[in-house]
């Protein structure tokens, strides 16, 4: 999505194709109009919840209000009177902080030092880079929870990719999708791990051996992909969908005074005060983890010391206060366009909400499960995840939504509560990058020129691997009574 065109004239920092982002803007739109005459014509109901805001199972009931036809076309403006207002400010908060601030490393040349650092360190040792790289970010998301601070990592591990050989989607495999797949194979994550096994009354963290059998599956599956992958396009680059726009990206961070950028003590100088906020960052992620506070230390933390990692690193690069601010705003000009985006993401869901159709499809599982074996309700309930996932992004969300329905449901057909922990955890992970109602993924490929079009063609491949591995672990699961 971003449109790159030579390595002097080009503008720095992000810049977003305006067909690419109307071409997801129209998708995005078709969806929203889906979602709309599907509470016209789908039938209605609600659900009875308990003090502590869980759905209360045996309690639907059916309704005949329709939702009117005029909060459908409203929708973009009435998401911001619900719960999901601070989402959505907090999510296009962060999409200017990350244009404004990599606007300004782009200018500082401090995306290339830290590619011409790595380069000297593991120039001979590639693919040991590449999969230390994909352990560490699948370890910060299995356990901290991380997901959305990728985000920051994508630009910088692309540069890395496209150095090194490779291009633009193993950078892509080496941060976001390492942090998503991380995600799956949670082991002490507090979104998805945590949150279910206290709504299915499991001791925090119990069942821990399984998962990490199920980190190392995935791990292996990802590496293995991803280091295959990179061999290809390393012989034959004409090979990667990305080519052309990867010209663009490698002629924009290409190191045309070599090394020498190592010695340059101002770059230097900001790159470290950069690199010192990054540190701060994942001290925000820890502590976090450790308080159990679930992103509301992380988020904001890394709101303000990311943007403030860009302006110190283009003070002491030698820009002045006046070209600071001007680079910022510039920065946030150029992904503003990715805004409205969001805003339909977050109109698809309130439709959804607002419709209570939700519940009905939620019944309707119920109904349809209940009487089958104990290893087809765990991939029934694991395909109805992924499903949902399309509706409702967040993985907390999604565990007070259906498990107060889904635990009765796995008791009465001999599913363990740990096992059903392990197909909502398998099933909300590597679905975030799949379907374009993600945020996450929609900002993170037009970081790097890549459009939706080709992201699916890249990577179903991966997520079908990874759909396969997730059975065999699910029943694996059910085959040893996972408990």
């Amino acid at each position: 999505m971003a449109d790159i065109t030579s390595n002097k004239n080009v503008q720095s920092g992000i810049t977003l194709n305006k067909k690419t982002v109307l071409l997801i803007c129209i998708l995005l739109a078709a969806i929203m109009a889906f979602a709309g005459v599907l509470t016209q014509v789908m039938p209605r109901g609600v659900y009875e919840y308990d003090e502590a805001g869980n759905i209360i199972n045996g309690t639907y009931t059916p309704i005949d209000e329709k939702m009117p036809i005029w909060k459908i076309f409203l929708a973009p403006i009435l998401v911001f009177s619900t719960s999901n207002a601070l989402t959505g400010v907090a999510i296009i908060l962060f999409i200017t902080i990350i244009g404004g601030t990599f606007l300004i490393l782009d200018k500082c040349n401090i995306l290339k030092y830290i590619m011409a650092v790595i380069i000297k360190k593991f120039g001979n040792k590639k693919y040991l880079l590449l999969n230390i790289m994909i352990l560490a970010c699948m370890l910060l998301s299995s356990t901290a929870g991380i997901l959305e601070e990728s985000v920051t990592l994508v630009p910088i591990a692309v540069a890395i990719s496209l150095a090194l050989g490779w291009d633009s989607f193993v950078g892509l495999g080496i941060s976001l999708i390492a942090v998503a797949f991380g995600f799956t194979a949670a082991t002490f994550n507090p979104f998805n791990v945590v949150t279910v096994q206290r709504l299915a009354g499991l001791p925090i963290f119990s069942g821990l051996g399984f998962r990490i059998i199920v980190f190392i599956v995935v791990y292996a599956v990802l590496a293995g992909f991803l280091t295959a992958y990179a061999k290809k396009i390393e012989k034959n680059p004409k090979k990667s969908l990305c080519y052309e726009t990867d010209i663009a990206l490698k002629e924009k961070y290409s190191l045309d005074e070599g090394m020498n950028i190592l010695e340059d003590v101002k770059i230097k100088k900001a790159a470290k005060a950069f690199i010192i906020c990054l540190c701060g960052v994942l001290a925000g992620i820890v502590i976090d983890f450790i308080a159990g506070t679930e992103g509301m230390i992380s988020m904001p933390t890394m709101a303000v010391l990311f943007a403030l990692g860009g302006l110190l690193a283009g003070k002491f690069s030698g820009l002045n206060g006046k070209e600071l601010a001007k680079s910022f705003g510039d920065g946030i000009k150029t992904v503003a366009p990715i805004i409205p985006l969001i805003l339909i993401i977050l109109s698809i869901t309130y439709i959804l909400d607002q419709g209570n159709i939700i519940p009905t499809i939620l019944n309707f599982v119920y109904e349809l499960i209940k009487d089958f074996t104990p290893s087809a309700a765990i991939l029934m309930l694991f395909a109805f995840i992924v499903i949902l996932e399309f509706f409702v992004g967040s993985g907390t969300a999604k565990a007070f939504l259906i498990m107060p329905i889904v635990l009765p449901l796995a008791d009465m057909v001999g599913v363990t509560r740990q096992s059903v922990t392990l197909a909502f955890c398998l099933g909300d992970g590597f679905t975030n990058l799949l379907y374009p109602t993600s945020g996450i993924m929609i900002i993170a490929i037009g970081l790097v020129s890549v459009s939706y079009g080709k992201w699916l063609k890249f990577s179903w491949k991966l997520f079908l691997l990874e759909g396969i591995a997730s059975v065999g672990l699910m029943l694996a699961a059910v085959a040893v009574n996972y408990a």
